[in-house]
């Protein structure tokens, strides 16, 4: 009986091990789902093409994809062609008044940046996209544009490329 007992409990550990070794499970903490045949990305340069210029817009914000998708993957930077790719350019550099009081009097201005990207993904292309994202910031009417863009622009580039980060590297 003990024998049988012995063989029993055996055979329910080699089972266990079994489906356990088989299964692969993958936990991510930052939400990125990227397919283990995605080793590689390349952000191409983002042009202004606003109608208002802010000269250091388009190198803060390649930068600054450049930046998350270093910090948020494991995928190498590439220069040129790699497993994902990110191009467009800035469509949008926009202020205007909000929360207008009496007398027609801005309380406060709304710094806009509108970014169209081309999402491709070399490994999977239906996963490819084109699609036109935009985030705000206020600021106080008192101050100029050129006071505000110093805080504002980084604040509303992270916005931005969150957005562009979740919709095709987490798949948001």
């Amino acid at each position: 009986m003990k024998r049988r007992s012995s063989i029993l409990i055996l055979l329910l550990i080699v089972v266990t091990a079994t489906v356990f070794t088989a299964c692969k499970i993958s936990y991510s903490f930052t939400g990125v789902s990227i397919a283990p045949n995605v080793k590689t990305f390349m952000v191409d340069y983002f042009p202004n093409r606003a109608k208002l210029v802010n000269p250091n817009l388009s190198q803060q914000f390649t930068d600054g994809l450049q930046d998350k998708l270093v910090k948020q993957t494991s995928l190498n930077q590439l220069r040129d062609g790699g497993d994902l790719e990110f191009s467009g350019q800035i469509t949008e550099y926009d202020v205007k008044p909000m929360n207008i009081q009496q007398g027609d009097i801005a309380a406060q201005n709304r710094l806009t940046i509108t970014v169209k990207v081309k999402f491709t993904n070399n490994k999977d292309h239906e996963q490819n996209w084109e699609k036109t994202f935009s985030a705000y910031g206020d600021f106080d009417s008192n101050n100029s544009l050129n006071m505000a863009e110093e805080s504002l622009v980084p604040e509303i580039i992270t916005k931005l490329t969150d957005d562009i980060f979740n919709a095709s590297i987490a798949n948001w």
